[in-house]
């Protein structure tokens, strides 16, 4: 039976020579889903219904260049050997990381100029980016890429999945663990968490710090199973490494916002 399993097609279609890819296609939808989800939400909050489309405009370029930065910075042993690879992002070789550090900077930046509230755009965004995230994650399904080691076919029955999961997961004559499918799932939760979130009426700023610890723990332990982390060194996982930051990172602002009265503000406030 294993030796008939074929993998999916990566291809969704073709137009002449150009290959269009279901991971393009997949990570597409996310980002519009993830958009529409916060127009209709920023003119609940009162701010004007151009405010993310200007901003993707900008956040999108520049999210695939830091995350092609990020990935090109842990392999450069590879890459300064071969520097005319480094703008090859066709060939893949992006960080989720990257992509967020970027994006992140790049709405602080947006937000200075339009004299919004950095912290109101990004507790909007963040059930939509954690979205995208889940979504985005079906590409790296569709690649067979992104994956953990290896396991048995009696594993991933056990599971529960569907034929079309494990069959996917074979690779190179093994079974791989899902990863890309607990993560997946986590984000998918983390979603649902957030949009219960808004009608707690947090304090503003903690929305969004709150999707950046939930997004960080899951990926601390998904990241343990993969097999393509990039590495900080033989052992440390840059992944590992930065979630781990993030975590802490966002429980000292969100203690400082509180106790320096930053955070005064709530998520329902009309305030711009």
């Amino acid at each position: 039976m294993e030796s008939t399993i074929q993998p999916l097609n990566p291809i969704a279609f073709s137009i002449g020579p150009i290959e269009v890819y279901w991971y393009g296609i997949i990570i597409g939808f996310g980002i519009a889903l993830g958009l529409i989800l916060a127009i209709r939400e920023s003119e609940r909050r009162g701010l004007p219904k151009e405010i993310f489309p200007d901003l993707m405009l900008w956040a999108i370029p520049i999210a695939i260049i830091s995350a092609r930065i990020y990935y090109v910075i842990f392999q450069w042993d590879y890459y300064s050997q071969n520097p005319s690879d480094i703008i090859k992002i066709w060939e893949g070789g992006i960080a989720i990381h990257g992509a967020l550090i970027g994006s992140v900077i790049t709405a602080y930046i947006f937000a200075k100029k339009r004299n919004v509230s950095f912290w109101k755009i990004a507790d909007i965004a963040a059930p939509s980016i954690i979205l995208g995230q889940a979504i985005g994650r079906w590409g790296n399904f569709m690649n067979q890429e992104a994956h953990g080691g290896e396991v048995s076919r009696a594993f991933l029955e056990n599971l529960h999945l569907p034929d079309f999961i494990i069959n996917q997961m074979y690779i190179n004559g093994a079974y791989y663990h899902p990863t890309f499918l607990y993560e997946s799932i986590w984000d998918i939760i983390g979603f649902v968490v957030l949009i219960l979130l808004r009608k707690v009426n947090l304090r503003q700023g903690e929305m969004f710090l709150t999707y950046v610890m939930w997004y960080s723990v899951g990926r601390y332990f998904v990241e343990g199973l993969r097999t393509d982390s990039l590495m900080l060194t033989e052992y440390l996982r840059a992944a590992q490494t930065i979630s781990i930051i993030l975590v802490i990172g966002a429980v000292i602002l969100l203690v400082v916002r509180r106790m320096k009265g930053y955070s005064d503000v709530r998520y329902l406030d009309k305030s711009v």
